[in-house]
């Protein structure tokens, strides 16, 4: 079976629902610099969501292809996906918890009318640990059938180790469900980074996830939830080429002085063995050696196949073609493709 672990999903209503629209784009904190709108996709007669942060610098922009069903299984087709798990992208940050439970409960509908079997997903709420927020996390699991939860890698200027989401986590835990760390398009500190467009967008998206996986690591986060997996996109940011220089071994010869902090990179390695994954999304732009890295350094068992999509429908088209292209085992292959996600997600 193959799985495409990041698959991304809007309710179908919202870029015809001017009510609903003006809901979700009020909810974009102006006020820190995040700002939203639709616009017409230049050139066409088709309405896309653009969020620019800062003012003028487009990070995130959705179009109806994030929501039309049919488009979404004729792609999954010629991409060879078995099953797709459905998350919400951008709004995830900012979403009301009233907005999360109409998310949740429209995306098992359109799973349930148009998935044909093949789409599995994940519940979304604001993780701040109100009675209420964990009521829901509660529903999503044991009566909408979520296999698992969804986060942004950071909310604000607060990464997902600090205090005020430890309620979250406590209960993913007690559900026994992976959390999906979906990156933001800009780390909490990114003005050094807006020098070009394209620089901005991608590398932007990989500093916030390296700060992320970093943080929890190093934190406590995983010494009070020893069995909480955590899933993080764009392969931590390219996690694999910092993993063993931030988490050295003890030396083999006598230091006069020992600069580094052993023992918390000794509980780091820990923690990226036992309680970090990684989504690939997306192969193809990663390149063949840097994802035969990846495997080497972070192991076969702990990265997952995910495409984005409709970031760029061509990295789900090839996306399993690329992979089984590597030069890696056979059986490598079959656990980043789907035997990782069906064993992680409980998926049949």
């Amino acid at each position: 079976m193959i799985i495409d672990c990041n698959m991304h999903w809007l309710p179908p209503e919202l870029l015809t629902d001017d009510e609903l629209m003006e809901a979700y784009l009020n909810q974009v904190p102006r006020a820190y610099g995040d700002i939203a709108y639709t616009r017409m996709i230049p050139g066409t007669d088709v309405r896309e969501v653009v969020i620019e942060k800062p003012a003028g610098c487009i990070n995130l922009n959705f179009g109806p292809e994030t929501i039309d069903p049919e488009d979404r299984i004729k792609v999954m087709n010629e991409g060879k996906i078995d099953k797709a798990i459905l998350k919400v992208p951008c709004f995830q940050e900012w979403l009301t918890l009233e907005q999360c439970i109409q998310v949740n409960d429209g995306m098992k509908k359109y799973a349930d009318e148009h998935g044909q079997g093949r789409m599995e997903r994940l519940g979304v709420v604001p993780p701040w640990g109100t009675k209420a927020m964990l009521e829901e996390m509660d529903r999503c699991v044991k009566k909408l059938g979520c296999i698992g939860l969804e986060a942004s890698a950071h909310y604000g200027t607060l990464y997902l180790d600090e205090e005020p989401f430890r309620e979250f986590f406590r209960k993913a835990a007690e559900l026994d469900v992976p959390v999906n760390v979906h990156h933001t398009p800009l780390p909490v500190q990114y003005d050094k980074i807006v020098i070009n467009d394209t620089f901005r967008r991608i590398y932007g998206r990989c500093q916030d996830q390296t700060i992320a996986v970093g943080r929890e690591i190093f934190s406590d986060l995983f010494e009070e939830l020893p069995d909480l997996e955590v899933v993080h996109t764009v392969l931590g940011g390219g996690f694999f080429a910092i993993a063993d220089f931030i988490a050295p071994k003890r030396s083999k010869v006598k230091e006069e002085i020992e600069r580094l902090d052993l023992s918390a990179a000794e509980k780091a390695r820990k923690h990226l063995h036992e309680n970090i994954y990684f989504d690939i999304s997306h192969a193809p732009p990663w390149g063949k050696a840097q994802l035969e890295c990846a495997v080497k350094v972070l192991g076969a068992d702990h990265l997952l196949f995910g495409c984005s999509y409709p970031v760029r429908k061509q990295w789900l088209i090839d996306g399993v073609d690329f992979i089984n292209a590597l030069d890696i085992s056979q059986e490598e292959k079959d656990l980043i493709l789907g035997k990782n996600a069906q064993d992680l997600f409980k998926i049949s």
